[in-house]
């Protein structure tokens, strides 16, 4: 039923930004309610990956706000490659 954004970094910015991730989480910054379910932050050979999964991929509202505030709250630039993954 729900799914997770992955955003995949240059190697070294991993650790600031699970940081700021993390804060923003604890802080209830995504004003999505429970929605949130988990952050992963996996660091690989070549790049670091963070993700964050959501309770209700079918709904595209909340999706696109989790979007936004991820990229708000790990201050991305504009052009960052952001993916979305529905669990099955």
């Amino acid at each position: 039923k729900g799914g997770k954004w992955i955003v995949r970094l240059r190697k070294g910015l991993a650790s600031r930004l699970w940081e700021n991730l993390v804060l923003a989480m604890l802080g209830e910054q995504f004003m999505v309610g429970e929605e949130i379910c988990g952050a992963v932050v996996s660091v690989r050979f070549a790049e670091d990956i963070i993700s964050i999964w959501n309770r209700t991929a079918s709904d595209n509202g909340i999706n696109i706000r989790v979007r936004d505030t991820l990229q708000r709250v790990l201050n991305l630039p504009p052009n960052t490659i952001m993916e979305y993954k529905t669990h099955t």
